[in-house]
């Protein structure tokens, strides 16, 4: 039998099982084998339950892990560089007689070049100044007769850029570029997941969800669905939990002070190791008919108001 095999084993499942069916079978065995629901005083149960959860923890990542790197996409391979061109054949080199001419020749159209370009810039010259001093000369001309002793001033053309300047300026801080009176705004903190402080989840649905070791102090959890729910740990303090369905919960030392638990339905849960102290209980559901059906072993209530209204001391 192969390790991964013995995972599925393990939590009594099918190779093959899904992700949520090994999450589900774990909160199942975690809750049947968890050494806070044996007796103290039976060492041999005790040790036995905590081999089992180890098992279990252990299962549960390495089949985690597994679908993890199963779903992963698969790296593509590198794209191999493609072949170096061989070199290009040289010419042959041209012979002395050969160089003698093309020099020559080469000498000849630079001077007739170099001729035709001073002829045409003395011509260009000539036809501007011409232009120009014509330019004037009417111009005096106009004004003298028509009476005037106004001169027109001559044409300028400035040079107008088409666009504003986009020059960014450095950051005094960061020193990374940024736009001129550009709000410098802090960076955002983000909260970890785990933190869910304050939040509103009344009404929510979360039967069977894993919550251990979440921070839900302050919480709004009114007629919240938490049947089956794997709570141990959490902290709850000053949450509200009114008409909260706690069905068979998992509470192990779960922090509950000064939390509402008003008309909460408590039946089958386990809070054992929790603390209550200043909790407020009245008319939750913790019995069927004269029958405890709350396990509150080691659980701490001083302060706490019991369902039928008296405080516990």
């Amino acid at each position: 039998m192969s390790d991964l095999e013995r995972y599925y084993t393990v939590l009594g499942l099918e190779p093959g099982a899904s992700l949520e069916e090994v999450n589900q079978a774990y909160r199942d065995l975690a809750f049947i084998w968890h050494p806070d629901r044996m007796p103290k005083d039976n060492v041999r149960l005790q040790e036995k339950a905590q081999e089992k959860l180890k098992d279990l923890n252990e299962a549960r990542e390495k089949l985690r892990s597994h679908r993890s790197t199963k779903a992963a996409p698969q790296s593509r391979p590198a794209a191999k560089p493609p072949a170096a061109k061989p070199p290009a054949a040289k010419p042959p080199a041209p012979s002395s007689q050969t160089h003698s001419r093309s020099s020559s020749q080469s000498y000849n159209s630079q001077s007739y070049n170099s001729q035709a370009h001073n002829s045409q810039s003395s011509q260009a010259h000539n036809s501007q100044s011409s232009q120009a001093h014509n330019s004037q000369s009417s111009q005096a001309h106009n004004s003298q007769a028509h009476g005037s002793s106004h001169t027109v001033p001559p044409r300028y053309h400035y040079y107008q850029p088409s666009q504003q300047s986009a020059y960014t300026y450095p950051s005094a801080q960061s020193g990374q570029p940024q736009r001129p009176y550009e709000s410098q705004r802090p960076p955002s903190v983000k909260k970890s997941p785990s933190d869910l402080t304050g939040a509103n989840l009344s009404g929510v649905d979360l039967r069977e969800k894993d919550l251990s070791g979440r921070n839900l102090s302050q919480a709004n959890l009114s007629g919240a669905n938490l049947s089956d729910a794997f709570l141990h740990r959490v902290n709850l303090s000053e949450a509200n939990l009114s008409n909260v369905n706690l069905f068979r919960a998992n509470l192990l030392q779960a922090n509950l002070t000064q939390a509402n638990l008003q008309e909460a339905n408590l039946i089958g849960a386990d809070l054992s190791g929790a603390d209550l102290s200043g909790a407020n209980l009245k008319g939750a559901k913790i019995a069927v008919g004269d029958r405890l059906m709350v396990k509150l072993t080691g659980t701490i209530l001083a302060g706490a108001t019991m369902p039928d209204g008296t405080v516990h001391s």
